[in-house]
C-alpha cells in the first residue's frame, strides 16, 4: 500500500511557477503509475498530467500542455509537477494519485490519493 502527502501549492500570480511534490509511502512507488490531477471551484476532478513507473512515459491534459511538467524520483518515492506560465485558469486543488497497470487520464482508474494541496492563481 502506497500512502500520498502532497506539498508545494500555494497564491502566485498569473505568469508564476510553482513545483508541487508528492510524497509516498512504501517499498512499491515503483510499480506504481503517478498522477496529478485538480479539481477547480464547481467542477469535476480533472486530468492533468501522468508518468509512467520508469518515468520514460508521461501524458498532458491539452490545457497543460507545454507548461507543465511531470517527473519522479523513484530513488525518493517522489513525484513533481512543474508548473510554469501559469493562469488564473489553473486555480485548483491538486490532488496526487496512483494506480498500477498502464497510465490513465481516468480518475476512476486511480485507487490511491493525497488529500490535495491548493493552486491560485492570481490576475
Amino acid at each position: 500500500q502506497v500512502e500520498l502527502v502532497e506539498s508545494g501549492g500555494g497564491l502566485v500570480q498569473a505568469g508564476d511557477s510553482l513545483r508541487l511534490s508528492c510524497a509516498a509511502s512504501g517499498r512499491t512507488f515503483s510499480s506504481y503509475v503517478m498522477g496529478w490531477f485538480r479539481r477547480a471551484p464547481g467542477l469535476e476532478r480533472e486530468f492533468v498530467a501522468a508518468v509512467s513507473w520508469g518515468g520514460a512515459s508521461t501524458y498532458y491534459a491539452d490545457s497543460v500542455k507545454g507548461r507543465f511538467t511531470i517527473s519522479r524520483d523513484n530513488a525518493e518515492n517522489t513525484v513533481f509537477l512543474q508548473m510554469n506560465s501559469l493562469k488564473p485558469e489553473d486555480t485548483a486543488v491538486y490532488y496526487c494519485a496512483a494506480k498500477l497497470g498502464a497510465p490513465s487520464s481516468w480518475v476512476r482508474e486511480y485507487n490511491l490519493w493525497g488529500q490535495g494541496t491548493q493552486v491560485t492563481v492570481s490576475s
